[in-house]
C-alpha cells in the first residue's frame, strides 16, 4: 500500500519516464526529492528505465495523483491535453508542469482544464538533449509559480529558467527556437543543394 506522501513538498510525480523524462526524473532525486511514477499500463523498457533511476512505483495514476504535491508531464505533444484530463480525473489539484512541445494555445488550453479543477499549471519548453550532463539541456518555465518549480532542480544537470508569469510564454520560446533551427537546417541543405548542382 502507497503511504500517504502529500504532506512532503519533494514528492514529486513524472509521466512518462521515457528517454527524455527518465532523465529528468533522476535529475530530480539526485537533489533529493521523492520521485514517482506509476507503472500501470507501461512497456516493460519504462518500468527498466525507472528501476534505473529509483523512482518510487504508485502503481496506479489516482496513487501517483493522491501522493504528489507538483506533477510534471513529458509525454508526446499529442497526448499533452489528454494526460492533464486524465491528472485531473484522479483528483490532482497540485502543480501540474507541462513540459511537452506544444504551442501556446495549447498549453493554455492545459492551463484551463488544470485550474477549473483548483489546481496550478506551469508551462515549460524543453530545450536540448536528454538531462545526462550539465550545460546541454534547458527548461524554460512560464507562470505564476514558475520560480518554486525551478527551485525542485538545485543544484542538479537540468538548467531550469523562469522567464515570465503568462502561461504559454515557455511555449512559445519553444516554438520560435524549433522554427529557427529547424528553418537554418533547410536554408544550409537548399545551399548546399545549389552548390552541388
Amino acid at each position: 500500500m502507497v503511504d500517504s506522501l502529500r504532506n512532503t513538498p519533494s514528492t514529486i510525480g513524472v509521466l512518462h519516464p521515457g528517454q527524455m523524462g527518465v532523465t529528468f526524473a533522476a535529475a530530480l532525486v539526485s537533489a533529493g526529492h521523492r520521485v514517482c511514477w506509476a507503472s500501470e499500463g507501461r512497456s516493460t523498457d519504462t518500468l527498466n528505465r525507472a528501476k534505473m533511476a529509483d523512482l518510487h512505483d504508485t502503481e496506479t495514476l489516482h496513487s501517483l495523483c493522491s501522493n504528489c504535491r507538483f506533477i510534471f508531464s513529458i509525454c508526446p505533444p499529442d497526448q499533452a491535453t489528454r494526460v492533464a484530463q486524465q491528472v485531473v480525473d484522479n483528483g490532482f489539484d497540485g502543480t501540474y508542469i507541462d513540459c511537452n512541445a506544444i504551442s501556446p494555445s495549447s498549453a493554455r488550453r492545459v492551463a484551463t482544464i488544470l485550474t477549473q479543477a483548483g489546481g496550478t499549471c506551469i508551462d515549460g519548453g524543453i530545450i536540448g538533449p536528454p538531462a545526462v550532463h550539465r550545460d546541454t539541456t534547458r527548461l524554460y518555465l512560464s507562470g505564476e509559480s514558475a520560480a518554486e518549480v525551478a527551485a525542485l532542480f538545485e543544484p542538479t544537470v537540468v538548467d531550469a529558467k523562469v522567464i515570465g508569469t503568462d502561461t504559454g510564454a515557455a511555449s512559445a520560446l519553444k516554438m520560435a527556437y524549433a522554427g529557427w533551427t529547424k528553418g537554418s537546417m533547410a536554408l544550409l541543405m537548399t545551399q548546399f543543394a545549389l552548390a552541388r548542382q
